[in-house]
């Protein structure tokens, strides 16, 4: 669909299916209740679409989207590093406001 967009001239496909696992799934849970559980991350589980996604890979977790502050992107990935049985844990986190284009992360890589 968006090859057909006037202006697009490339798209680089990067979707990816998981495999299917128990393990990647409870490591999934458990991140999220360590991570919107905790008192300062639990305002972005009240948005539409949670802003911190988790993605659980043969063991390995991966932090990406927006949140509001170095602080929150730090305590993020200390929370998702108490999972027990995660391998490791890629913090991804832009800080910004959703909606806004409000990126300041964007422009440099975690």
């Amino acid at each position: 669909m968006v090859k057909k967009i006037e202006g697009v001239e490339k798209v680089d496909n990067q979707i990816a299916v998981l495999p299917l696992s128990l393990n990647d799934d409870r490591i999934r849970r458990a991140a999220f209740r360590e991570i919107y559980g905790f008192a300062s991350l639990n305002k972005y589980a009240w948005e539409l679409v949670q802003s911190i996604h988790i993605i659980v890979n043969n063991g390995a977790i991966t932090l990406v989207d927006l949140v509001d502050s170095e602080a929150d992107k730090n305590t993020a990935e200390v929370r998702a590093k108490g999972v027990s049985g995660a391998f490791s844990v890629t913090n991804n986190l832009q800080i910004g406001e959703p909606g806004t284009g409000n990126q300041a992360a964007a422009i440099r890589k975690p």
